[in-house]
């Protein structure tokens, strides 16, 4: 039996930022959760995604958190 790959979560959320240069969001009642992934491409794709929806506006930024490496900070993983 072979040992089942290991689940590294990714959460993918985004929203308006007051400044692009930060990820400090304007309002966390209005924080986009795209979703959580069972790894980094899935959660990259999903990412794009959002992020190519809203390419046109700067103040809009998505980004994907390691959920894993918050549960398991000495886990090794991307």
């Amino acid at each position: 039996m072979t040992e089942a790959k290991k689940q590294l979560l990714h959460l993918v959320m985004g929203g308006r930022v007051t400044d692009p240069m930060t990820l400090q969001f304007e309002n966390l009642k209005e924080i986009d959760v795209v979703g959580v992934f069972p790894d980094y491409a899935s959660a990259l794709e999903a990412w794009r995604g959002a992020a190519q929806r809203t390419v046109d506006d700067a103040e809009m930024k998505y980004v994907i958190v390691h959920l894993h490496k918050l549960f398991d900070p000495e886990a090794e993983g991307k």
